[in-house]
């Protein structure tokens, strides 16, 4: 059992403000002819196309100590050099908001996400985050990883439910973002998608990038995208629904509902990249990150933790399962 410390949130000295330095990022090109801003959103995780191209416009980048033209294509051997200005800082406040603790120890913290929880303060959800939770949890979280969203290395989508690992320290959460970058850690989610899928397993290969006309989308593109790839195994067929075991290769943003919806079987419930009229009673997209598993930062003991699929995705699977024709 976990007890969360009672702060007095009223009390300016227990608000977290968090600063951040200037981040340079440098890069020795290893294969020519591709645009310099691809170039960069492609081996930096962190950054947007859209990003890099305005760090272009503002000569942030320098290439062989030279701000370069925005058509510029990389050369073998090119020195390229990012400088990422600091945000402006913002004051994030400890709020006690119950979490659900699977595992802690001095360096990370790994939590079981509810779904309808942000998971870090950004526009329009400046209050009642993972963050501002965790915060509460652990008080010296603030500003670790140099960024306005302390210890946080990855991330759930609103509506997803399941498991996330927030790093205490800078030394932990410079090793996790290594191995996130390194592809060392493995992240299983269950997902009920509509119809009835062909292939019992597979890999959707499909790279995901901004939508052309609705930009706050995202969207399997044919240019300009980010490699994609999405494993899945097929769990359990239902007459107009399949439920899968999927595991992202690479961490894009909505990655498992865009690949599904790609191939025409979109999550069940998911009413951004799926049908607008629902078949299910559900109030969520059907997403649960069931499995997560790396290497303790603290001992280089890989280690795997478990969820269970929560009450509300439960209760939808037995209703299916009470309707689905018999195999005798």
């Amino acid at each position: 059992m976990h007890q969360v410390p009672r702060l007095d949130l009223h009390n300016a000295s227990q608000r977290a403000i968090v600063y951040v330095m200037e981040r340079v990022i440098e890069l020795r090109v290893e294969q020519d002819g591709t645009r310099v801003d691809k170039y960069i959103a492609q081996e930096t995780t962190e950054l947007s196309r859209s990003t890099v191209q305005k760090l272009l416009r503002d000569g942030q980048i320098t290439v062989n100590g030279r701000v370069p033209k925005a058509s510029y294509k990389v050369e073998l051997g090119d020195r390229v050099v990012v400088r990422v200005p600091p945000p402006q800082p913002i004051e994030t406040r400890p709020e006690m908001i119950p979490l659900k603790i699977v595992y802690e120890d001095a360096d990370i913290i790994v939590l079981d996400k509810q779904a309808g929880m942000v998971v870090h303060p950004a526009h329009g959800h400046h209050s009642g985050t993972l963050v501002n939770a965790v915060l509460a949890h652990c008080p010296d979280l603030s500003g670790i990883g140099g960024e306005l969203r302390p210890g946080i290395v990855h991330r759930l989508d609103k509506d997803t439910s399941g498991l996330i690992v927030v790093a205490k320290n800078d030394a932990a959460h410079s090793d996790l973002q290594r191995q996130f970058k390194q592809r060392l850690v493995a992240k299983t989610y269950l997902a009920l998608t509509e119809g009835r899928l062909s292939a019992a397993r597979g890999v959707i290969d499909a790279p995901i990038g901004r939508h052309p006309r609705q930009r706050k989308r995202m969207a399997v593109v044919p240019q300009g995208g980010r490699e994609s790839r999405t494993e899945y195994t097929v769990r359990e067929y239902f007459p107009q629904q399949t439920l899968v075991e999927a595991k992202p290769i690479t961490g894009r943003t909505h990655q498992i509902r865009i690949h599904f919806a790609a191939i025409g079987h979109p999550l069940a419930g998911d009413r951004v990249y799926g049908y607008r009229k629902q078949r299910l009673p559900l109030r969520r997209h059907f997403l649960h990150a069931v499995r997560l598993a790396f290497a303790l930062p603290s001992t280089g003991e890989r280690a795997e933790f478990h969820s269970d699929l929560p009450d509300d995705l439960t209760a939808v699977l037995d209703a299916l399962r009470m309707t689905k024709p018999s195999d005798k």
